[in-house]
């Protein structure tokens, strides 16, 4: 596996992107009232989209918040508005992080903060993404659930048995496995039988990351394919296969590949801990991904910024930053 760069020592912070499920009604607008650069994120939105999604955002109603060709730009938006938030809070003291990463949609985010696409064009490119995979979830229903406390083998086997599939191992003691409803359902009652200290039935509208996605992915392969991708400036971890992105050729293939494939989100962390990543910060709202990581490795720091007080905080150990967030 390649390293993240050649000099280790360089290797110090990472942003991460999240995914699907951390939206929420509100979600971004503190930093809409205090900060002009994310003022104008959520503007750009709107304007690329040519639909009020900021409104959505911000007042709702969760249902349509929640349908997946809202909440995907939605929170890419969000967690664009908390990148551009921070580099104003820190003005000339901002630094490139060594590496990028992101959970599923997120992996989305890192292409626009590693300059591959543009926001205009990464915010159309996911809610095409969201519109394919919310019409495959109705052409071939399926569903999703978190499996807590069983390692993967034993989960391998109960796939091997159900039918179901690995979609996301998100840590040692959390995996998300995603298929066709009842498959799903029997794969939850073989792991409580075989140990597991919980299984979660996910609040989702299909069975993302498995092969009932294979039509979104034919149509993604058209979306992809009309965008001119540059070469990433920082470093990109892939989620299908922890793989360092280093070309826009690159991540072109992994965008349409991971569709279907498994979110790797363990062992992209270790990856970069490997490489001597040793602070994660998340942007975007709430903090699955802090959270994960800090089980993934206690060794390492890991911290969300969503909101100004977040980055205050944060931004308190950078001198000299100018301040922007009122």
């Amino acid at each position: 596996m390649d390293k993240v760069t050649d000099n280790h020592e360089a290797l110090k912070r990472a942003f991460v992107f999240p995914g699907q499920g951390s939206q929420s009604v509100g979600m971004g607008l503190q930093l809409f009232d205090s900060s002009q650069a994310a003022r104008e994120v959520f503007q750009e939105a709107d304007d690329s989209l040519g639909v009020p999604l900021s409104e959505v955002i911000f007042q709702g109603p969760e249902q349509a918040l929640r349908d997946t060709i809202n909440s995907q730009p939605a929170i890419m938006t969000v967690s664009i508005a908390c990148w551009k938030a921070w580099e104003e809070y820190l003005g000339s003291k901002v630094e490139a992080p060594a590496a990028l990463a992101g959970h599923s949609l997120g992996e989305y985010t890192s292409m626009v903060v590693g300059g591959v696409i543009s926001f205009a064009d990464g915010v159309k490119l996911v809610r095409e993404r969201g519109r394919l995979m919310q019409q495959a979830a109705v052409d071939r229903p399926g569903g999703m659930a978190a499996i807590l406390g069983l390692e993967e083998m034993a989960l391998v086997q109960i796939c091997a048995e159900t039918g179901v599939e690995l979609a996301n191992i998100n840590s040692d003691d959390q995996i998300v496995v995603s298929g066709d409803k009842i498959a799903v359902a029997r794969a939850m009652d073989l792991a409580s039988a075989r140990g597991a200290k919980k299984t979660v039935p996910l609040t989702v509208s299909g069975a993302f990351h498995s092969s009932l996605m294979q039509q979104a992915r034919e149509g993604l392969v058209e979306a992809v394919a009309a965008l001119d991708f540059q070469d990433p400036q920082v470093p990109i971890i892939a989620n299908s296969d922890c793989a360092v992105l280093k070309t826009g050729d690159e991540v072109r293939e992994e965008l349409v590949r991971s569709l279907c494939k498994c979110v790797q989100w363990k062992n992209t962390v270790r990856c970069m801990v490997d490489s001597g990543i040793s602070q994660f910060i998340e942007l975007g709202p709430a903090s699955v991904l802090s959270g994960l990581i800090k089980r993934i490795d206690r060794g390492v720091h890991a911290v969300t910024l969503s909101d100004p007080a977040s980055i205050r905080k944060l931004g308190a150990g950078w001198p000299e930053a100018s301040r922007g967030i009122s």
